[in-house]
């Protein structure tokens, strides 16, 4: 019987009725050679399939293991679960990675640290390219690691070009979210330290009128406001003046994490200067002009944002190319992803006006999550589910626990004369082998992978 994709309502649906009433079958493995929800360590598989079965299998160069087929909701996009195909294929050894959510079907080969694509189709095509599928991944192939024909390698070619060119553009990354306490600040600061040891240049930019980004890269160096040096050099002042202020000279390094990067400060003085902003015609480009006279200067640039719908998170989302919603996925923070989402809307509607693509979605981040093993294996999986089914919007693939580490590299101080002068550093600096910083650094590969940056 042949592939309907439109028959894939959901996730559970692409496992059941592409992957194991017809794939499986079509490329020749039986009941015995093929396990659903496989954990090996902390990886759980959707789909493990064995060129031959050997038990107990040992996780060598010699392993009898296959395939890896992961299913996805058919409104997910396959881009964003690649990072984790990646990582699957290159900790156990399997050479060949299926990854599908119904509509589209892709063949990835492992090589060394890396994947391949080697092969893709739509689900409408699946039966008319059941032979190539075979030829790359059946049971019985003799043809494994065989490239596809000239037309799918010019394909992937193209994609690689087309990453080539991206990779000389700076990407600039907002991160938002319109209730506060959901962790965008962490994520900002440590996501911009994983950035920075992947060897990429990074500059922070706080336009939040909190200043915590400013407090949480060690920015503040002063405990009385008679000291303080932000208050006439912060990003107000970019803002502000199309002539002066340009961003190399308001941007200041910071030692938070090594290497350092550049942050653009802000102040608690720039909700005072918001209405005069608004009455000021290109505010709400200023940013994003004087970013382009530093294009050559940074590789990310992550902005981030006041928890409201005001002037200040506009200009945040009109300027970026990339948006991460961070979100501790508690009612309040998913209710208000419809206030985001209708945010989005109406930006989209003014980057239109000035012929800006609409901002790209990295996904819902979720963050500050309760490590409490009940609630991550009962709780988590359902309020992750229902992102994409209420809101409409992606889950990123990484989860940032809520840790006592992130607590402790933030709470850091120095002793100065008699003055006790707050000294924060990344967990990345702190612990580099917590479950934290590994985190962070998972997330740094999937941000990095889907910006064109890997």
């Amino acid at each position: 019987m042949p592939f309907n994709p439109e028959l894939c309502r959901n996730e559970s649906e692409v496992e059941s009725k592409l992957i194991v009433q017809y794939l499986l079958p079509q490329l020749g493995y039986t009941p015995d050679t093929w396990h659903q929800e496989v954990a090996v360590g902390s990886i759980r598989l959707d789909f493990l399939a064995f060129a031959a079965q050997v038990i107990p299998f040992v996780l060598d160069a010699n392993s009898p293991l296959s395939v890896v087929m992961e299913a996805k909701h058919p409104k997910q996009n396959l881009n964003n679960h690649v990072p984790r195909l990646r990582h699957y294929l290159t900790s156990l050894n399997v050479r060949y990675g299926l990854l599908t959510n119904g509509k589209e079907i892709r063949i990835y080969q492992k090589s060394q640290y890396d994947i391949q694509l080697l092969f893709q189709c739509s689900g409408k095509e699946v039966e008319i390219k059941l032979d190539k599928i075979k030829g790359l991944i059946g049971r019985e192939s003799p043809k494994k690691g065989q490239l596809v024909d000239k037309l799918e390698v010019q394909i992937t070619e193209n994609n690689l070009n087309l990453e080539t060119k991206r990779q000389h553009s700076m990407k600039i990354i907002a991160v938002y979210h319109n209730k506060g306490g959901v962790g965008k600040t962490t994520t900002v600061v440590n996501l911009a330290a994983a950035i920075r040891k992947k060897g990429k240049r990074v500059l922070v930019i706080d336009l939040d009128s909190q200043a915590n980004t400013t407090f949480a890269t060690g920015l503040v160096k002063f405990d009385d406001e008679e000291f303080d040096d932000i208050k006439d050099s912060n990003i107000r002042h970019i803002l502000q003046s199309g002539d002066f202020y340009p961003i190399e000279e308001i941007a200041r390094k910071s030692q938070f994490t090594n290497p350092e990067i550049s942050v653009v400060p802000s102040h608690i003085s720039l909700m005072n200067y918001e209405n005069e902003l608004i009455q000021q015609e290109d505010s709400k480009m200023m940013l994003s002009q004087k970013l382009d006279a530093v294009a050559e200067h940074y590789d990310v640039v992550l902005i981030d944002t006041p928890p409201s719908l005001n002037l200040y998170a506009r200009i945040a989302l009109i300027t970026a190319d990339y948006l991460i919603i961070p979100s501790d996925l508690k009612p309040f923070a998913n209710q208000g992803l419809i206030n985001v989402r209708e945010f989005i809307r109406k930006i989209n509607g003014f980057r239109k006006q000035i012929r800006k693509p609409e901002i790209e979605i990295l996904g819902v981040l979720a963050c500050r999550i309760f490590t409490n093993n009940q609630f991550v294996k009962h709780t988590l999986p359902r309020r992750l589910e229902a992102i994409p089914k209420r809101y409409d919007f992606e889950v990123m693939n990484t989860v940032i626990y809520d840790r006592e580490d992130l607590a402790k590299c933030a709470e850091k101080f120095l002793i100065i004369g008699e003055m006790e002068v707050a000294d924060p550093i990344s967990v990345l600096d702190f612990k580099p082998d917590s479950t934290a910083a590994q985190e962070f650094e998972l997330l740094a590969i999937e941000v990095l992978e889907k910006i064109g940056l890997t």
